[in-house]
């Protein structure tokens, strides 16, 4: 008994301090009660930057749809590299303009900057020759780890793969640049718009689709780089036309107020399962808070762009939180009803209702995949929120869940009648 008992206490202290730190990323959201910025929010809940381009050419005439469908594409991905899952594109339908806004970014010069400065990616040597473009990219990502055999220590660093035409020119530009010391200009420039983003030394011939690219790199400067490189060349040069920062466009107390009815939706859940179901009711109660907490907490780990539609995906996951503690409870009194003892009843309901959870939780895991594959913009949001609620939700029900009963009942709560039979 005094076993089961430090395994209560220990499991109800975890899930309090889980508690706290998700009780900080979420007092993230609200002002004047925990540091901001825990997690981002989005262009409905936060406001932002509304910028606006169009092809910078003599002919608007002259630019195909399928190269505004590039554009919006690079600019997709520069920005989803960069974490802003949640930022809109839109192709205007009357003219050759392109839409961007993009969440919690109210400074321009820093949006400017994650769009990577809508410009013209060039690989330029010591002498000012453009030795290579952004066409020349297949791929580029930033990676974690030794670098080479002789690199003991892991670092940040820039994988960059060429496409094959490519390989020849980079090997003469790094041919050149390897016979140089560092004063007389043994590097290559990485360009954007005419402004150097990089300076990468050169040490020898590279003869290889794949090149990395090290330094004293952070994670974020790292990604930073990556995505300008990977997101190659835009088909043309792009003028800005219009550059605002915009308001929260539901409201600043939208996400206030939308917190304050799950708030409301959770405390009514947990008061209906501790009335209808008793003992399992007060255990799926904790195990609910626990859900939400862990829920926080990954959202502040993964950076989650959050939007209202995303905010429905929690609430709808804590319903099915809910759902999978109501099939285990079900089980076990239908264990009890036929005079199984209270362990045996605990461990054949956990049992039953293991292969009925895990079913109807994974097709809407597949549901939420599609969502997100597919979708854009706040559609993704809610797809992710979604499967991540699901996820946690599986782990508090047949973890967390089991966890608790298992250590109440051995305390001796064996009573038919606490579970509400």
């Amino acid at each position: 008994m005094a076993k089961n008992l430090t395994k209560l206490i220990a499991a109800i202290v975890l899930i309090a301090l889980v508690s706290y730190v998700a009780l900080c990323g979420i007092g993230s959201f609200l002002p004047g009660v925990f540091d901001e910025g825990a997690i981002r929010k989005g262009l409905d809940l936060a406001g932002g930057t509304l910028l606006v381009y169009e092809p910078d050419v003599d002919d608007l005439g002259s630019v195909s749809d399928a190269d505004m469908d590039t554009v919006v594409s690079i600019m997709t991905n520069r920005l989803s590299n960069a974490g802003y899952t949640e930022a809109t594109i839109t192709q205007m339908k009357d003219d050759k303009r392109i839409q961007i806004e993009i969440p919690e970014v109210k400074d321009l010069d820093e949006a400017r900057n994650l769009l990577g400065n809508i410009g013209e990616l060039e690989f330029v040597n010591s002498k000012w020759q453009v030795v290579m473009t952004g066409s020349d990219i297949k791929s580029a990502s930033m990676q974690y780890g030794q670098v080479s055999e002789q690199s003991l220590t892991p670092e940040y660093f820039v994988s960059v793969s060429l496409k094959p035409e490519a390989v020849e020119k980079f090997a003469l530009a790094t041919e050149e640049a390897a016979k140089l010391v560092a004063e007389e200009g043994n590097y290559i420039m990485i360009m954007l718009d005419q402004e150097i983003i990089s300076v990468p030394r050169v040490s020898e011939k590279l003869v290889t689709e794949d090149v990395v690219i090290t330094g004293d790199f952070t994670k974020e400067s790292a990604t930073y780089l990556a995505s300008v490189i990977a997101s190659g060349q835009l088909p043309f040069s792009l003028a800005e036309l219009r550059a605002d920062t915009v308001g929260p466009t539901l409201g600043e107390k939208a996400l206030e107020t939308a917190l304050f009815a799950g708030a409301i939706g959770v405390l009514l859940v947990m008061l209906f399962m501790i009335v209808y179901y008793r003992l399992p009711g007060i255990v799926s109660a904790i195990a609910l808070i626990a859900y939400v907490a862990i829920e926080a907490v990954v959202l502040v780990v993964a950076k989650v762009n959050l939007s209202l539609p995303g905010v429905a995906g929690i609430i709808l996951s804590i319903g099915m939180a809910v759902d999978a503690n109501v099939i285990i409870i079900e089980r076990i009194k239908e264990e009890l009803r036929v005079g199984k003892g209270t362990v045996s009843a605990v461990k054949s309901g956990f049992k039953g209702a293991f292969s009925s959870i895990i079913d109807s939780n994974i097709t809407t895991l597949i549901a939420a995949a599609v969502l997100w594959y597919f979708g854009t913009g706040t559609v993704q949001g809610f797809a992710i929120t979604l499967f991540i609620g699901i996820v946690v939700s599986m782990f508090t029900a047949i973890v967390v869940t089991r966890f608790l009963m298992n250590a109440i009942v051995g305390l001796g709560a064996k009573k038919p009648w606490l579970y509400g039979i």
